[in-house]
């Protein structure tokens, strides 16, 4: 029996989120005004289609430059107060910038380094955000929050630049930003009223900002459900971030309108991103995110050969109506796909892992294709980023999304902790762990080592940098594994991330042996 899809509703019955997803949805409209509002500025201070561009590659560049750097912080320091402090930055820098604006004191260079570094506030925000998300909800219906959270966003995209164009005319364009200013106290006020739940606390000390980089970037290099997503999301974004970047240009050149007509090109987006919402629950259940995916970027294709035709406002609306259903396909796509790929230990940092590929994406693929323009021509640049996505299908087919779907990535604790015969301390290391086993019979010889590189990543994922698998030359079955973690809190920290899906596998090596495997810690003398 095929099951039920969740309704796109489901989320908005628990509390917590309906208000958070409220106050960001008011918040993000006032950040699309303040985006539309930018783009259209840049447009009146120079026609150079590159500096357009720049736009679009400073408002994600910050993403890609430290995303990574908030994923770390929001896995070890105390998420809700680290987002309230950032908002109010946000709040501070957008009211500073309007006041310029208001007084006509900005320059093309201003424009570009406020909004790299209100870019940079919100950068330090994305991966707490999405963090949050599955505090807010069961798990059963994590997938329709995460579609709900990019519904928002669309909502957003559609109301912000339509209030932003029509601002604009009679209050002139320092209204949309003074907006901007006052929307991200909803959010301040939403997370001052919420209180985070408390979760399965260690008594293990906070781990270190670099050594947490480093087992971060580990983690993602051995886990395989989050490599795919990471690969498609390069695929999709490059070519993606074309009509975001030259849509102000499409607009003001190739149709001739104002800066209305550039809103309501980027609301026919948010529309129809938000109607994509409501179908694509039934279509990831008959398609499965693989071919959703696909025929969502086929679908993007079809958007940006429009673009490139279009001289007339309705080409574009369809175009850019076509681009929101399908941006919504993957964005929630993917980003379900990072989400169930990671446990809750390092789910800060393997969000940033995909949010810096998701604007490093955007912000490379900005730049390309705005300089392609300024030496081609906005419609020979369209052509080129829609060959090029078709081209991408077929070539990331290989890598799977939401592999990690049905996998339990709760802590198992089942791991006993270490006997120690003196006293250990926290920063003694690094430490050398082996694991002897004996198979019963040579026939299970290939199980076996298949399985032991399979529980491989999952000791470099919970922490190990190296590891090895030895066979006794002078005693057929035994084996001996060994890998190094960096001190002893360190291999603590290993108990603890063991999953249950870990703990099967174990299991399964387990069924392999005769006896019992013997576990035995060696430390680096000090």
């Amino acid at each position: 029996m095929q099951p039920k899809a969740v309704s796109p509703w489901a989320p908005f019955k628990y509390e917590v989120f309906a208000v958070v997803w409220t106050a960001t949805t008011l918040s993000n409209i006032g950040d699309w005004m303040y985006n539309a509002a930018a783009g259209w500025l840049m447009t009146n201070l120079t026609s150079d289609a590159f500096v357009v561009s720049l736009v679009q590659v400073v408002t994600t560049l910050p993403l890609f430059m430290f995303a990574l750097v908030a994923g770390v912080l929001s896995d070890i320091v105390d998420k809700r107060r680290f987002l309230i402090a950032s908002e109010v930055s946000i709040a501070i820098l957008s009211a500073i910038f309007a006041a310029m604006v208001w007084q006509n004191r900005i320059t093309s260079a201003s424009l570009l380094w406020f909004t790299f570094f209100i870019g940079v506030a919100n950068a330090l925000t994305a991966p707490a955000w999405q963090a949050v998300v599955p505090e807010l909800v069961p798990w059963k219906v994590l997938p329709a929050a995460v579609s709900a959270n990019s519904v928002g966003i669309n909502i957003s995209r559609a109301v912000g630049p339509a209030l932003a164009g029509a601002m604009v005319g009679p209050l002139g364009i320092a209204a949309p930003f003074v907006v901007n200013a006052v929307s991200n106290f909803g959010s301040i006020g939403a997370l001052v009223w919420w209180r985070e739940p408390k979760g399965q606390t260690s008594a293990l000390p906070v781990e270190p900002f670099g050594s947490a980089i480093r087992i971060g970037f580990r983690y993602a290099i051995n886990n395989p459900g989050l490599q795919g997503t990471l690969i498609r999301s390069v695929a999709f974004f490059f070519f993606a971030s074309t009509y975001w970047a030259l849509l102000p240009l499409i607009a003001r050149t190739h149709i001739g309108g104002g800066p209305g007509t550039y809103g309501i090109l980027l609301g026919a987006i948010g529309l129809g991103a938000v109607a994509g919402a409501f179908v694509m629950p039934s279509l990831k259940l008959k398609m499965g995110p693989d071919r959703l995916v696909a025929a969502a970027s086929a679908g993007t294709a079809v958007a940006l050969a429009l673009f490139g035709l279009a001289h007339e406002p309705v080409v574009a609306l369809i175009a850019s109506f076509s681009a929101g259903i399908s941006w919504i396909a993957v964005v929630a796509t993917l980003n379900v796909s990072a989400q169930v790929s990671l446990p809750d230990w390092v789910r800060g940092r393997g969000l940033a892992m995909y949010i810096t590929v998701f604007s490093g994406a955007m912000t490379l693929g900005g730049a390309i294709w705005g300089q392609v323009a300024a030496m081609t021509g906005l419609p020979m640049t369209h052509f080129a980023a829609a060959g090029g996505m078709l081209l991408a299908i077929p070539l990331t087919r290989r890598w799977k999304l939401q592999t990690s779907e049905k996998l339990d990535l709760t802590p198992s604790m089942r791991w006993p902790a270490p006997i120690v015969s003196r006293a250990v301390k926290a920063n003694d290391g690094p430490v050398l762990v082996t694991v002897e086993y004996r198979i019963a019979n040579d026939k299970d010889r290939e199980l076996f080592l298949k399985a032991l590189h399979r529980l491989r990543k999952e000791r470099l994922r919970d922490g190990a940098y190296r590891w090895g698998i030895f066979e006794d030359t002078g005693d057929p079955g035994r084996f001996l594994e060994t890998f190094l973690v960096e001190s002893w809190t360190e291999h603590l920290r290993q108990h603890e991330r063991v999953t249950n899906a870990d703990h099967v596998l174990q299991q399964y090596v387990s069924g392999l042996l005769t006896g019992e495997a013997k576990v035995t810690h060696l430390i680096t003398p000090s």
